[in-house]
C-alpha cells in the first residue's frame, strides 16, 4: 500500500501578533513546518509529502530550504482560498490507491508513533483521526444562554486525520460549504462514520505566542 501526507500551510499570523505566517517562525532554531515535515519522513510508515502552500509563501519557503540546508523529500502544492481547496489541490495529485494523512503545518511536535498508528487505524477502518478528551469542563453559549455538557463525551480533534484516498476524492468532489472546519467535518457530510483515535496533549497547535512557548519547553524535556 502507498502512503501520503498532506501538510496543510496555509494560515497567517494575525493571532501570533507577527507578520511572520505561524508555519515559518523559528522553533528550536528551525521553522515550524521543518519540524512537521520530519516528523512525518522519520515515521515507520515514509509517506510521500505534500506540502500545501500559497503561491506567494512558496518562494520564501524555497529559500528557507536552502539556509536551513533542509533536503526533505516534498512536493509543493499550490494553495487554495479555503482550505477545502488547498486539501483538494493535493488529494488531485495524487492518482493511486493509497492512504493520506491530512496534517496541520503548525502541529510540530506529532509524534511518529502516532503518524503511524493513524495509518494502521486507516487501513483498518478505512477513516481515523486524532482527537483527546476534554479535561475540562464544557458548557455550549447558544442564544445568551449555556448549558453544561458531559466532558467525558467531548473530544478535542487534531490532526493527522487519515483517510483512503477513494473516500477523500469522493468527499473533496462536492462544494465546499462553509460548516466545513476540518476534513472529518467533510468526508462525515457524504454519509462516512468518523472514527476516533487517541490524540497526544503534546501535539499542540501553534496558534498563539504562549503556544511557540510551550512547543520549546516540550522540545526540551
Amino acid at each position: 500500500m502507498k502512503y501520503y501526507a498532506i501538510i496543510v500551510a496555509g494560515g497567517s499570523g494575525n493571532r501570533m501578533q507577527t507578520e511572520t505566517p505561524k508555519q515559518f517562525l523559528l522553533l528550536k532554531n528551525l521553522p515550524v513546518l521543518m519540524h512537521t515535515i520530519k516528523a512525518f519522513a522519520q515515521s515507520d510508515t515514509q509517506p510521500k509529502i505534500l506540502l500545501v502552500l500559497n503561491k506567494d509563501q512558496q518562494a520564501y519557503w524555497a529559500r528557507l530550504c536552502e539556509e536551513f540546508n533542509f533536503h526533505i523529500p516534498h512536493q509543493v502544492i499550490d494553495g487554495g482560498t479555503e482550505r477545502f481547496y488547498s486539501v483538494k489541490n493535493a488529494i488531485s495529485a495524487i492518482e493511486e490507491e493509497s492512504y493520506v494523512a491530512i496534517h496541520d503545518a503548525v502541529r510540530p511536535l506529532v509524534s511518529k508513533s502516532l503518524i503511524d498508528n493513524c495509518f494502521k487505524a486507516a487501513e483498518l477502518q478505512g477513516n481515523v483521526i486524532a482527537a483527546v478528551q476534554s479535561s475540562d469542563s464544557v458548557r455550549l453559549l447558544r442564544n445568551d444562554k449555556t448549558t453544561a455538557l458531559n466532558r467525558d463525551e467531548i473530544f478535542l480533534v487534531q490532526t493527522p486525520q487519515t483517510f483512503s484516498h477513494n473516500i477523500l476524492k469522493e468527499a473533496y468532489n462536492q462544494e465546499f460549504k462553509a460548516h466545513f472546519t476540518d476534513d472529518a467535518s467533510v468526508v462525515e457530510s457524504i454519509g462516512y462514520e468518523i472514527n476516533i483515535i487517541e490524540g497526544e496533549r503534546g501535539n499542540i497547535k501553534i496558534t498563539y505566542p504562549i503556544d511557540l512557548e510551550l512547543a520549546e519547553l516540550l522540545l526540551k524535556s
